[in-house]
């Protein structure tokens, strides 16, 4: 009785031992550093690394270390003021050609990381970072609705020649019929095989004309598409900007909330989440004159008008060979006759398909590209009403004549720098939002505030620990010592697991450790007074003490599932801090149980197991 196997006993041992090895790497924490790498695609090399020393030595700003690994170096520093001076003063010396951003370089040693040791993930405020919250443009949504439609309806009602004349008129769309008849038959139709739309009466005399709008719910379903479209769009662009641990996420019915922990220079990140952009590939039309059409005001049947961003224009086929979606990869890279950027396309099978066709087609004619970005601006207008400003830049990046047949793998050339070529083939690797967004408010919280947040928490964990293991031990003497030990192991566990899932840890997670250190001495409670209750119902000791554990089993089982439940339903409908303090709570709750039952008691048998005892210190 109250004896566990040799097995038993070297599994508990083994699990406990990798879970201090595996919440070793928090204690070394992190180091505040400046992290350099290139604008462009060349390599940062060692040259590099000694003029940056020779930069801080030269001012004499204290660094700790620096070195360079994966293409970036990474100089540490002891204190905020030596890092954000260095940062300047970087940022200035080394021009355009290079990106200077802040970071915290964990401090891991070598021998650790390589057993797959990492410390935990912080979140953004803990770590520090920039907070974005981003509005998605739902006008522009439904306008490309109706665009969507209105095409669509040109297609359907082509093919018997059922309509007169078909526009576009706000968020609805006009449309003319010859005669009754073929009204009738065009509605059926339209009530058939377009079901999302609803069709309007006009008011008016003329019966030949009638008015066609989006139903409520297929506006909705487009709404709910480009914001979901939007979120996955975001995440890929964060993940290719290499942030770690990002929180991406909706807010309400329009807005997303972007976090990113670590990210102090928020320009670059700016500029990658707000942009807006596709590309499109078009024939050039070679029998008309740009010029003349410009004086004349008339655009020749079937081309449009575009500009390269020196002003040149250019008449294009309005027919689209390819777009942006069709853009399955997209690296940077250099030109190798030419020595200017470029960027390598690989495009889908649909895609390849239309560009093999179009090249075969029109060998040694003339295709473009053209760049589209749309832009949403707030401004405030003489009456102090805010006002939201669409904009939308169409530009050529190139246009030059195709020298042979090709499918899915290209390049574009006649880009501008490396930063740009580097940019867009991001931007297209990472696909374009579904529809415009505007960052309607930033937030950038320093490491300092961060650091404050660490220790204030830390504290708060502390206290609480060291007022819990205090009234255990005064309360059940070597029993309370057991459970003591236990609720350390406990929150040596917590740490572990969070470290090896990398779960992001915030100032509600570690509330959520907080309460778990309750809850855990609560279970080694009620243990105990149950061994108390069944010593004074039996004189047997060890009876006694076997009794109180698995009497008191099935009480703490099911107190602490109904409290995962609890967590698990947080975790489902809560959002970011609340998801946290989740996490937290149900590593907290399985961790617990298994130290205050298994541990606790293997403990205690080792202690009182298989001998002759007249009393418990208890």
């Amino acid at each position: 009785m109250n004896h566990y196997s040799g097995l038993r006993n070297a599994l508990i041992a083994f699990f406990l031992l990798l879970s201090v090895l595996y919440a070793l790497p928090n204690v070394f924490g992190s180091d505040l550093a400046v992290q350099i790498s290139s604008a462009g695609d060349a390599a940062i090399e060692q040259s590099d690394l000694t003029k940056i020393t020779d930069t801080l030595k030269a001012k004499n700003i204290r660094y700790k270390s620096a070195g360079l690994s994966n293409r970036r170096i990474l100089v540490r520093f002891e204190n905020n003021e030596s890092q954000l001076s260095a940062k300047d003063l970087l940022k200035t010396e080394l021009g355009r050609n290079y990106v200077v951003a802040l970071n915290l370089a964990p401090s891991v040693p070598l021998w650790l990381s390589n057993l797959g040791g990492r410390a935990m993930s912080l979140g953004l405020d803990l770590r520090g970072g920039v907070h974005f919250l981003l509005e998605v443009d739902m006008q522009a949504v439904l306008s490309m609705s109706i665009d969507k439609y209105y095409n669509e309806l040109r297609t359907l009602l082509r093919e018997d020649r059922l309509y007169k004349s078909i526009k576009k008129e706000g968020d609805s769309i006009a449309i003319r019929f010859k005669t009754l008849e073929l009204k009738d038959k065009a509605l059926a139709r339209i009530k058939s095989d377009l079901s999302d739309l609803i069709v309007l009466e006009t008011g008016s005399q003329d019966e030949l004309l009638v008015q066609v709008i989006i139903s409520d719910a297929a506006q909705k379903i487009a709404k709910n598409s480009a914001l979901k479209q939007n979120i996955t769009t975001l995440r890929n662009r964060v993940n290719e900007l290499g942030v770690a641990e990002p929180i991406i996420q909706q807010q309400g019915l329009e807005r997303i909330v972007v976090q990113l922990p670590g990210v102090q220079d928020t320009a670059r990140a700016k500029e990658i989440l707000g942009a807006v952009a596709t590309l499109e590939f078009r024939l050039v039309d070679e029998k008309n004159d740009p010029q003349t059409a410009i004086q004349s005001g008339r655009i020749p049947a079937g081309s449009k008008l575009y500009y390269f961003k020196d002003g040149r224009p250019l008449l294009l086929k309005t027919r689209v060979i390819a777009t942006g979606e069709n853009i399955t990869g997209a690296s940077s890279g250099v030109d190798q006759e030419n020595n200017t950027p470029m960027v390598n396309i690989t495009l889908d099978s649909a895609g390849g398909r239309s560009m093999l066709d179009t090249t075969k087609k029109y060998l040694y004619s003339r295709m473009a590209v053209v760049f589209i970005e749309n832009k949403v601006e707030t401004l405030r207008s003489k009456d102090g009403k805010i006002v939201k400003k669409r904009s939308t830049t169409k530009d050529i990046i190139n246009a030059a004549t195709i020298q042979g047949t090709f499918s899915t793998r290209f390049q574009i050339t006649g880009i501008d720098s490396l930063r740009e070529a580097r940019n867009l083939a991001l931007l297209l690797r990472a696909g374009s939002l579904s529809a415009p967004i505007e960052i309607i408010e930033e937030r950038t919280i320093g490491p300092s505030l961060g650091a404050d947040n660490i220790e204030k928490g830390v504290l708060s964990v502390i206290v609480g620990f060291a007022l819990v293991l205090l009234f255990m031990a005064i309360r059940y003497r070597v029993f309370g010592l057991v459970a003591n030990i236990a609720l350390t192991l406990n929150l040596v566990m917590i740490v572990a697991v969070l470290s090896l899932l990398q779960a992001t840890l915030t100032l509600p997670g570690i509330a959520g450790i907080v309460l778990t250190i309750g809850m855990a001495v609560d279970a080694n409670v009620l243990i105990f007074e149950r061994i108390k209750e069944e010593l004074g119902a039996h004189s047997n000791i060890q009876k006694a003490i076997s009794s109180g554990y698995d009497k008191a089993l099935l009480t703490i089982a099911d107190a602490n599932i109904t409290t995962l439940i609890a967590a698990l339903v947080l975790f489902s409908f809560g959002t970011g801090p609340i998801k946290g303090f989740a996490i937290t709570l149900s590593i907290g709750i399985v961790t617990s149980m298994f130290t205050a039952i298994i541990v606790s008691r293997a403990i205690i048998n080792k202690i009182y197991g298989g001998k002759k005892l007249k009393e418990l210190s208890i």
